[in-house]
């Protein structure tokens, strides 16, 4: 029906308020469509109305209790409203409704995996193998499941053996058993097998995704950066910090960026066991979500110092409300006068849209030695996004970090904002004395239960990719990494240098 179809376009399109003005007039006309009441859902949600989309999944699940792909796909809905019991609930749901369905127990059992539940997730698997036994996607994880649980000997075999299995396993099945027998291989130290294990995975998932037009497509945007960089000036910066005076952030604000893989996760984890930090990981909404309204329409679609300036102070009042509402959504605690930290890497690469919304904020960066950061980010199992072709060759890896750092760099030398650097080796040497410095940066004293972080970490879900490594205590192995692969490395190390020189890693 075309008025299904209308709130539909609007809905794919990303134009929320009336996507949601349609959904709502079809589910009067049409209550009993568990379709409908899901669909309003999705446009509620990215109306940054939770609470209504809440109450739309819910009567959606009411009206097909039993439809388990409906259940899958609202319980991912629930995972990006950051209600995870919920989410949990639903895919638990959706097992019970299709005990036959692989790919519905594996959902099930990747979630209970996120939330550590690993001998729940394990059964999960074996029921699935029971029915399925050749089942690749199973086998695979399985043994994913058998690494996590510290049976690395157990997982190398299962892994070998799927490998061998099978010449005409899927691809995304060879990519991941490929990866994960190199994450196996470099905690035994065998790393010349595991770079080749690194490297097969990353040939074979770059056969999934069309690699140049991605490439493509964020070299557009990193020149789009570069260019908004170059327009920058001290007076700039003076500007907004003014502008911001007159309407600042109604709670106190901080950004913990950095590269990739440069420890913000760690720093994040001993932050948030403060008893004055609300910590936001990775949180859902994008600077340039936030400010997509506000960009110029096509065919002048890049974001620029002049589209920047253009915001108006009643705009930004408006996207500050949206980052904020944005924000909460994770917490149903009142922040009262608690400070909000977001951590996400991906908006040190837009910087000066974050200082251009919040300029009275505090940021802090994380470093790390670039070559260990290079390496830690090439070894890990992108998903099929955005960033997937930057990690498919070290030398594009590299590229990436220096894509970011050199915005942080540029930041960094123009000033006029509140800024400090942590050290990754500083925090692993030293984590009282690198956490204190930090936390007093922030305004707030040291408190005992940040020495303590990985204790409140263990209780609670982690978002970041990392989430299983900053549920231990704090450890030094990771330090100095890369020259295990220093030959690997060896043709990068000139275009690093820079970085290593800025940083004060020699």
């Amino acid at each position: 029906m075309a008025a299904w179809q209308n709130a539909l376009q609007n809905l794919n399109h990303g134009r929320h308020a009336p996507a949601l003005a349609g959904f709502n007039d079809l589910v009067r006309r049409f209550p009993g469509v568990s379709r409908l009441w899901a669909e309003l859902g999705v446009a509620a949600a990215g109306n940054l109305d939770f609470s209504s989309a809440d109450h739309a999944f819910r009567r959606a699940v009411e009206l097909a209790p039993t439809d388990a792909v409906s259940l899958v796909a609202i319980g991912t809905q629930y995972y990006h409203l950051r209600r995870l019991d919920q989410a949990l609930a639903c895919f638990k749901r959706a097992a019970a409704a299709d005990s036959s369905s692989a790919n519905i127990r594996l959902t099930l059992a990747a979630w209970l995996e996120r939330f550590r539940r690993l001998d729940e997730a394990l059964e999960c698997v074996e029921a699935c193998l029971a029915q399925h036994s050749k089942d690749s996607h199973a086998l695979y994880f399985k043994a994913f499941l058998l690494y996590r649980k510290g049976l690395s000997g157990e997982a190398e075999t299962a892994l070998r053996e799927l490998l061998q299995s099978d010449p005409a396993l899927p691809l995304d099945v060879q990519s991941d058993a490929n990866h994960l027998l190199g994450v196996v291989l470099d905690g035994f130290g065998q790393y010349a097998e595991a770079l080749r294990h690194f490297s097969k995975a990353k040939m074979l998932r770059s056969q999934t995704v069309n690699r140049v037009a991605l490439e493509q497509a964020y070299d557009r945007g990193d020149q789009a950066r570069r260019e908004l960089l170059a327009e920058l000036t001290p007076e700039t910066l003076r500007r907004w910090r003014e502008e911001a005076a007159a309407s600042p952030c109604p709670h106190p604000l901080a950004l913990l960026g950095g590269a990739m893989r440069s420890g913000t996760t760690l720093i994040e984890q001993i932050l948030g066991a403060h008893p004055e930090v609300l910590v936001f990981d990775e949180s859902m909404i994008s600077l340039q979500e936030l400010i997509g309204p506000f960009q110029p329409q096509p065919p002048a679609r890049r974001l620029t110092l002049q589209s920047l300036n253009g915001v108006t102070a009643a705009a930004r009042s408006q996207i500050i409300g949206r980052y904020c509402k944005s924000l909460l959504r994770e917490t149903e605690e009142n922040p009262g006068g608690k400070l909000l930290l977001d951590k996400n890497p991906s908006t040190t690469a837009w910087l000066p849209v974050w200082l251009r919304l919040f300029p009275q904020s505090k940021v802090i960066v994380a470093l790390r030695d670039p070559r260990d950061i290079v390496i830690s980010c090439y070894f890990q199992n992108i998903p099929k996004d955005w960033a997937i072709v930057n990690f498919l060759s070290l030398e594009r890896t590299a590229r990436f970090y220096a894509n970011c750092m050199d915005v942080w760099l540029r930041m960094r030398e123009l000033g006029g904002f509140e800024w400090m650097e942590t050290r990754y080796e500083d925090v692993v040497g030293n984590l009282e004395g690198e956490g204190r410095r930090v936390t007093n940066f922030l305004g707030l004293p040291w408190h005992d239960a940040q020495a303590a972080y990985y204790e409140t970490t263990s209780r609670k879900f982690v978002h970041s990719p990392t989430y299983n490594e900053v549920t231990k205590p704090v450890y030094s192995r990771a330090v100095g990494r890369w020259e295990h692969y220093a030959e690997a490395l060896a043709p990068l190390q000139e275009s690093l240098a820079k970085y290593c020189r800025a940083f004060g890693y020699h």
